[in-house]
């Protein structure tokens, strides 16, 4: 292989995407052919589980993005981290770092300061698909005071297959995957760990999660019994809350409540495919002291290769 050496000098920042391959690898690809100043570096199919030729690459560039299964991405951090001062910064894509001391979590609208923090920090973990959309909801009520931090939360979400990796996709396209099935049954689905902990939640969640047949599109919901939270908050509270906490213009909206209102009660996940916006939407009914919250975002998108733009964006000190 090339050895590259860093482009600070020109004002490009140069980019190894370790796992480049697969579905989130991919889109990040083609995404950051239309972002200017950077550069993609990799290396030789042959090459790419030689840790010498891994560790060589490292060395020369300014940031790797880890879009690899949790184990493979504890092994590049483990390189990365040999090489002192020499070492890139690290934008993790797997599950492995997302409530990892010296980690910053990758979900820039979490609070005010996330962007500062991301911009700053050498180590950052791309959240889950599921928790964006879960955090997104659950945090602004919990830090407004509407929503007890040991309230027993169930949080039910749907997302299309290509969140899957490999295997499931080829199922899905092959036809032998069945049209829509629950999983994480035994109740230890790996994002639960990080939707409970930037939620501000002090009790686990339930989390049920659920796949269908469709390529892209996810959607987040958080069921509500009102009477049972004190204050008894309305929904226009908790939608307020949502709106307060979000500034206009971001990548992130709290849709309102007229237009929900004036809606068919039906809301499909894919309406933000192509995207990298969330949606955050609150149901109710003036004679049920209930109340449903939902996001809707694309897996893909927000949910994934998106968010690591934006992260890498903030972390390279590019234009986010």
């Amino acid at each position: 292989m090339t050895v590259h050496t860093k482009l600070a000098s020109t004002g490009v920042k140069s980019i190894f995407i370790d796992g480049e391959s697969g579905t989130t690898g991919l889109d990040i690809v083609r995404r950051l052919a239309d972002v200017p100043g950077v550069s993609l570096k990799s290396l030789p199919a042959e090459q790419r589980k030689d840790p010498e030729a891994k560790k060589a690459l490292l060395a020369e560039v300014d940031l790797v993005v880890l879009c690899l299964p949790d184990a493979a991405a504890k092994e590049t951090v483990a390189l990365v981290d040999g090489l002192g001062s020499r070492g890139p910064k690290v934008l993790d894509a797997s599950t492995a770092h997302r409530v990892a001391e010296g980690w910053t979590y990758g979900f820039a609208e979490m609070a005010r300061d996330q962007p500062k923090a991301i911009a700053s920090s050498s180590r950052v973990a791309n959240p889950g698909c599921y928790p964006t959309g879960g955090i997104g909801l659950l945090r602004p009520l919990v830090a407004a005071g509407l929503l007890p931090a040991d309230y027993p939360v169930t949080v039910n979400a749907v997302s299309g297959y290509s969140g899957g990796g490999k295997a499931m996709i080829a199922d899905f396209e092959a036809g032998t995957a069945p049209h829509f099935e629950l999983y994480g049954l035994r109740l230890e689905h790996k994002h639960i760990p990080e939707l409970q902990k930037y939620s501000g939640l002090m009790r686990r969640p339930i989390f049920v999660p659920s796949v269908g047949n469709f390529y892209k599109g996810m959607l987040v919901s958080v069921p509500l019994h009102l009477d049972a939270l004190p204050g008894n908050p309305s929904p226009a509270d908790l939608h307020e809350a949502l709106a307060a906490y979000y500034p206009p213009g971001g990548q992130v909206s709290v849709i309102p409540m007229d237009k929900i209102a004036d809606s068919s009660g039906r809301l499909e996940p894919e309406g933000l495919n192509d995207t990298d916006r969330m949606e955050l939407r609150v149901y109710a009914h003036p004679s049920y002291p209930q109340a449903v919250l939902v996001a809707r975002l694309d897996n893909l998108g927000k949910g994934a290769a998106g968010a690591a733009v934006q992260n890498l964006k903030l972390m390279l000190g590019l234009d986010a």
